[in-house]
């Protein structure tokens, strides 16, 4: 199927309501960070809540809710990766190998590309705007708008699909 057979809302089509709903799906990130519990499962936790309870209000929420959650998932096993060697560091020996420096610098670079995506996301959610993540973007427009998704909407005018759907 072709890009141009997906007709997708338009940010004119779309309800303040659903841009809030959309836009709050990229705050997840920050949801245990705001009661000060930086634990990555609650992050991960808070996002599937928000996907599972906003995945109905329409489309385009659920679309910015499910690339969201995905795009936690790798980062919340890698910050848990880290964790939890750490735990076992200072439970065991108090040696940390250089391995563990470069793990962590890693994760930080993880952590700071994931928050400006998530950030970007959020920003054109806002505007109600599409905006795809490498691999997660895809994934998400293929559940809420791919071909077996398709419904006839008006044509598009800015939003488009993402390259070679």
């Amino acid at each position: 199927m072709s890009s141009d057979s997906i007709k997708l809302p338009q940010p004119d089509e779309i309800s303040s309501r659903e841009k809030e709903d959309a836009m709050g799906a990229y705050f997840m990130m920050f949801a245990t960070w705001g009661i000060g519990l930086p634990l990555p499962v609650l992050n991960l936790i808070a996002a599937m809540i928000y996907f599972f309870i906003n995945k109905k209000n329409s489309r385009y929420v659920a679309f910015h809710s499910l690339q969201s959650l995905l795009s936690q998932i790798p980062v919340t096993l890698i910050n848990l990766g880290l964790l939890v060697w750490l735990i076992t560091i200072l439970l065991t020996d108090l040696h940390f190998p250089s391995s563990f420096f470069v793990y962590l610098v890693f994760m930080i670079l993880i952590n700071i590309l994931y928050i400006v995506y998530s950030i970007a996301a959020l920003v054109r959610a806002r505007k109600g705007l599409f905006y795809y993540m490498p691999f997660f973007g895809r994934v998400s427009f293929s559940r809420y708008y791919g071909p077996k998704a398709v419904t006839r909407l008006k044509p598009d005018r800015e939003n488009i699909p993402p390259e070679g759907f």
